[in-house]
């Protein structure tokens, strides 16, 4: 399941990202790319050493436990310390898939997660692409919103051709594997939320509610 979700950062927080990052160093970013992925990948990353590194992570982690709609979504179980990339007029990211397994001891990445740190009118270009089996996807949003789609997707960035794009990217692994349950869960609790919502503790809410945690009961994986 692709998701936008908007305002995950608040405005204070992503002005503290964006001003640290001004003036941090930056690293090439294939140090950290598979290597298949090493060779279309072009751009540059926050240097993991750098003082402020823990800081921002910490912002973006923090910024992901709070949002309901990404812990509806995702199911998370491991979330990886988020890499913060810049990408310059001419840089980009080829088409790729993430890696299974990141990490040591290793984790196995289900969900991806890009998050806009730079306004989508601060530069052209730079549009996240997801390759999918109804047709590609180009994906821009506004600083302080994220996307979360399954890591199993081919992807690539497109070349930036004005401006600077600031993204901060992780991986998650998710407590339901397959991101087809995942969905049915998210759908469900979707609906029995608006029920309850609308209409508070109905037989039907109780049916809905009875379902969603017997199929967590049945897909969860620890």
């Amino acid at each position: 399941m692709l998701l936008c979700i908007a305002d995950v950062l608040k405005p204070e927080e992503l002005q503290t990202i964006i001003a640290k990052l001004t003036a941090a160093p930056f690293v090439d970013g294939k140090t950290t790319a598979g290597w298949h992925a090493r060779l279309v990948k072009h751009n540059i990353q926050l240097d993991s050493n750098a003082a402020i590194a823990p800081e921002l992570k910490q912002l973006v982690l923090a910024a992901l436990q709070r949002s309901a709609l990404f812990q509806m979504a995702v199911r998370p179980k491991v979330i990886r310390a988020p890499l913060f990339s810049r990408y310059e007029v001419g840089m980009s990211y080829g088409s790729h898939v993430d890696n299974a397994l990141m990490g040591d001891p290793p984790m196995r990445s289900d969900v991806s997660m890009t998050l806009f740190l730079s306004p989508s009118d601060a530069y052209d270009g730079g549009e996240l692409v997801l390759e999918t089996p109804q047709g590609e996807e180009a994906i821009k949003l506004e600083a302080g919103s994220m996307v979360v789609y399954p890591s199993a997707t081919l992807h690539r960035v497109e070349p930036v051709t004005r401006g600077i794009r600031l993204v901060a990217v992780t991986w998650i692994q998710s407590l339901v594997r397959d991101p087809h349950d995942r969905e049915i869960l998210f759908d469900l609790d979707t609906a029995r939320q608006a029920i309850f919502e609308k209409y508070g503790k109905t037989p039907e809410f109780d049916l809905l509610s009875k379902s969603h945690a017997n199929l967590l009961r049945k897909w969860v994986d620890f």
